[in-house]
């Protein structure tokens, strides 16, 4: 048997260990630390945008255990489909600005979680919080992807679905009802013959 002939291929060497793959280059690891940084960021907007142990579809009672310094609004606000906006809670920082939470029910159950930013805190904002809904924009696409948007002059929407919830921050410009809202509820699919 004869053996094929052996030619030796130029510039060849054998593989070395891969240290790159272990000890990855400062630009690299500096990306991968400013990445995991907005990933906490996020999270933390995220935190605070739907309280620890708050869910949509709880009763009033499972809301009032979750949070007990919530308390019942004396003329809550009504908004179409039954919902009655009967509780809220203390305000919350988000996006630089304070954000007061209300909860709506409709059937017994929480279905719509709505912050708005407070009017002392657009007052005191130079830009009537279009930084904050720039940075709550920010964090949707962050935490839900891509969003379906909408931009008049005077307002502004950012839309996202994640399961079960619509999930949405919509900003109205004009001095006199300047207002940034974000808001979380339960996604509603309705058949065509219904609309």
């Amino acid at each position: 048997m004869v053996s094929p002939p052996f030619f030796p291929m130029p510039n060849v060497r054998p593989p070395a260990f891969p240290t790159r793959l272990i000890f990855p280059t400062l630009p690299t690891l500096l990306r991968a630390l400013a990445a995991g940084a907005a990933l906490l960021a996020a999270g933390a907007l995220h935190a605070q945008a739907l309280p620890p142990g708050v869910r949509l579809g709880m009763s009033a009672e499972e809301l009032q255990a979750a949070l007990p310094a919530a308390q019942r609004v004396p003329r809550p606000q009504r908004l179409s489909g039954g919902l009655v906006g009967n509780w809220h809670a203390a305000p919350v920082e988000m996006a630089g600005l304070l954000f007061e939470p209300t909860f709506f029910f409709a059937a017994s159950e929480l279905r719509r979680v709505e912050y708005v930013a407070t009017a002392q805190a657009l007052q005191a904002a130079p830009d009537s919080g279009a930084s904050a809904f720039a940075a709550l924009v920010q964090w949707g696409r962050g935490a839900f992807g891509a969003e379906l948007a909408s931009r008049d002059p005077g307002s502004a929407y950012a839309a996202w679905v994640s399961n079960d919830t619509d999930v949405y921050v919509q900003q109205v410009s004009d001095p006199r009802h300047a207002s940034v809202r974000l808001v979380y509820k339960a996604r509603q699919l309705r058949d065509g013959s219904e609309l």
